[in-house]
């Protein structure tokens, strides 16, 4: 019979892993008689653990919630998927007053209690986080996510087949952005910077030869980013940006700019300055403010008013 403390452990993460558990159950587990399962109950409810009873033929306990936190148990791989989820809220929290600061004592307590060889795997892992985190995104796997930080910390090349392709990489930085995870990396076949979608990543064991780390375009990682989820090569934000005043208030423009800089010209007026995809795209974005339009510039966003007013009215010509 295993002693009274490893058995309560292991007791607890049954517990945890099962909504109902029979006594029966659990004394066949442990290899312990149903009144040593009893006993163990209760040792566990006197340290906090709100456990009740459940009725039915066979008995059986349920862990519940109660109105406070009992210590908890966490396998290897919970406990660095874990830290790895505070270290990323950390790295995303920052525009909300007061949760990066709580979300890092949270990290520097489950760091604390870890044993080395996992403190050392949770060191390695450091993410960048861009923009709210909402967002739906395809799963990523811890494995495949350390090894990709494992890589950007020890700065070895990486090897990975994506979408059944071999690519061999400089990695550089792991980055969550909108729900996703991505790798930012130099591409050494390429010789250029790429931003390739973990989920797609499958890593070739072992990483190649230790680096000297480039630096990324423009030198801020989440700006490259961004650009690059714009349609821009560089770190310059938007391919096509362009300033108009709309006959709006400023109150009734704002909540809806996104990343265009407003400027309030009068009661009525608003100075916007937007970026988009296409000279198109951004005359159509400006159309969304639903207010009328004075054009600043440049000459291309004027044109793209015009093909799009002539588009509009061809298709209004058809409905008639």
């Amino acid at each position: 019979m295993p002693k009274t403390s490893a058995r309560l452990l292991s007791l607890l993460s049954l517990l945890q892993a099962r909504r109902d558990w029979p006594g029966a159950d659990l004394a066949a587990r442990l290899e312990v008689s149903p009144r040593t399962v009893r006993r163990d109950v209760d040792r566990l409810r006197e340290l906090g653990y709100p456990i009740a009873a459940v009725k039915g033929p066979d008995g059986g306990y349920r862990l519940g919630a109660g109105s406070e936190l009992p210590p908890l148990l966490f396998d290897d791989e919970q406990a660095v998927a874990l830290a790895a989820a505070l270290q990323t809220a950390v790295a995303a929290a920052a525009r909300v007053p007061g949760m990066g600061e709580a979300s890092m004592r949270a990290l520097q307590t489950v760091r604390q209690v870890m044993p080395a060889r996992l403190r050392r795997r949770v060191d390695m892992f450091q993410v960048t986080a861009i923009g709210p985190a909402e967002g739906g995104g395809a799963d990523v796997g811890m494995d495949v996510l350390m090894a990709l930080s494992g890589a950007v910390h020890a700065r070895e090349v990486l090897r990975f087949d994506y979408d059944d392709v071999l690519r061999k990489v400089e990695p550089h930085h792991v980055v969550a952005r909108g729900g996703r995870w991505y790798l930012v990396a130099w591409d050494l076949d390429r010789e250029d910077w790429r931003v390739f979608r973990a989920d797609r990543i499958s890593p070739r064991i072992p990483t190649g030869p230790r680096f000297t780390p480039r630096e990324v375009p423009g030198g801020d990682v989440a700006a490259f980013v961004t650009s690059r989820f714009q349609g821009s090569d560089g770190a310059d934000g938007w391919p096509c940006r362009g300033e108009v005043i709309l006959h709006a208030p400023i109150g009734a423009v704002t909540p809806f700019a996104a990343d265009a800089v407003v400027e309030e010209l009068g009661p009525e007026r608003s100075r916007l300055v937007l970026g988009a995809w296409s000279w198109p795209a951004l005359a159509a974005r400006v159309g969304a403010f639903d207010a009328d339009v004075e054009v600043v510039g440049p000459p291309e966003l004027t044109s793209a008013f015009a093909m799009l007013a002539r588009r509009y009215a061809a298709a209004a010509g058809r409905m008639s």
